[in-house]
């Protein structure tokens, strides 16, 4: 893959463009197979989980600068200034030529780019997301309300440049802080959702949703995820940090689900919401609660299922799995040393199975599911 933005100095996100995509592959897998040398045999990784190298992010994240009169939308250089980014490679073709119409008509508002610096102005970040159907959600993230009106307004003319927008937001984040997002969302249409097609599932995105950006990668996720639990036959399942029901849903649908439990628990209730919507529209006996991971301590299931942030499960809640002692556990990791860590915490269970999954090509980020059995 080639950037012209990379190759003129622009942009940097890309920490390894230029190196053939087999070799970061390659490299990348290593790398996660050190990591977690402790944990998991060599003789029990699968071949890595591949997509396209390029045009396969479902979301863009436009950081808005410069005037009014001429606004920013990409990054910020090292002296926090706008630089434009008209076109970035990742996109999807249908995101990508979605924001060549967007974008101008959102420059078209009249809102007051945010300016780093100086501490001033309103329009932060533009984040819009696609789905494989076409549909989009925008997202405009403002210091304070005092703009949502234009934003309202101009709603006929943003669907007329981008007609497969659904869901426009707002989200406010008064604080000067490198936080994307505040804790307000305000949603201006009719549709509050935007349905994401994997598979034969459809998740309903809310605006503050978490949701893997690639695609393609993320349907490999679920597929591996699905034919574990269809090989191993649990009679009752608990998704925790379940978000909109990625794995708990491809678990009641999996082999075997009439006779199975699932429940997932997430702390975000939006995220729970929705889950049960796609649930509901499947036919599938899955409940969702909102509450907290540690709730593992009070059931008793057979497979476990955690997909953390960053910081992994931690002690407290590793404690809780060798405590239930379910007899499989699938941990979807995106910090191989965090994975390597909680593996350790977890000595009543050993690694049969661990893959790489590719979720951000070009970078050294990664995602590597691993499935445990009991001792």
């Amino acid at each position: 893959m080639r950037c012209s933005h990379h190759e003129a100095g622009e942009c940097r996100s890309c920490t390894l463009m230029g190196l053939p995509y087999e070799r970061q592959v390659v490299d990348l897998e290593r790398e996660m197979r050190e990591l977690l040398a402790d944990a998991v045999p060599p003789d029990v990784w699968r071949a890595p989980f591949v997509g396209p190298e390029s045009a396969f992010r479902n979301k863009a994240k436009l950081v808005v600068a410069g005037t009014r009169d001429a606004p920013t939308f990409g990054i910020l250089d090292a002296a926090q200034r706008g630089v434009s980014l008209p076109e970035c490679g990742l996109y999807e073709p249908h995101l990508a030529a979605a924001l060549d119409r967007l974008v101008p008509a959102v420059a078209e508002l009249g809102l007051t780019p945010f300016d780093v610096p100086g501490r001033q102005g309103e329009l932060k970040h533009l984040i819009v997301t696609g789905s494989p159907d076409g549909e989009l959600m925008a997202r405009f993230v403002l210091r304070s309300p005092g703009q949502i009106g234009r934003i309202r307004r101009g709603l006929e003319a943003l669907r007329a440049a981008a007609p497969g927008l659904r869901v426009v937001s707002v989200n406010l984040q008064p604080e000067h802080k490198a936080v994307l997002e505040g804790e307000q969302e305000i949603v201006l249409t009719e549709k509050e959702t935007l349905p994401m097609r994997l598979d034969d599932i459809v998740f309903h995105l809310r605006p503050r949703s978490f949701f893997q950006t690639n695609t393609v990668v993320a349907a490999g996720l679920y597929r591996q995820a699905r034919a574990w639990v269809d090989e191993i036959a649990p009679r009752s399942v608990l998704d925790l940090y379940c978000g909109v029901g990625g794995f708990a849903l491809n678990a009641a649908m999996a082999k075997g689900a009439d006779a199975r439990r699932v429940e997932g628990v997430e702390v975000a209730p939006d995220a729970v919401a929705s889950a049960r919507r796609s649930a509901t529209e499947l036919g599938v006996a899955a409940d969702f609660r909102v509450g907290d991971a540690r709730v593992l301590a009070e059931v008793d299931h057979e497979l476990v299922v955690v997909n953390p942030p960053r910081r992994g499960i931690g002690p407290q809640l590793c404690a809780a799995i060798e405590a239930a002692a379910p007899r499989h556990v699938v941990y979807s990791s995106c910090n191989a040393r965090s994975l390597a860590h909680d593996l350790a915490a977890l000595p009543g269970h050993r690694v049969v199975e661990a893959r790489l999954f590719d979720m951000f090509p070009q970078t050294r980020h990664h995602e590597v599911i691993v499935l445990l059995e009991r001792r």
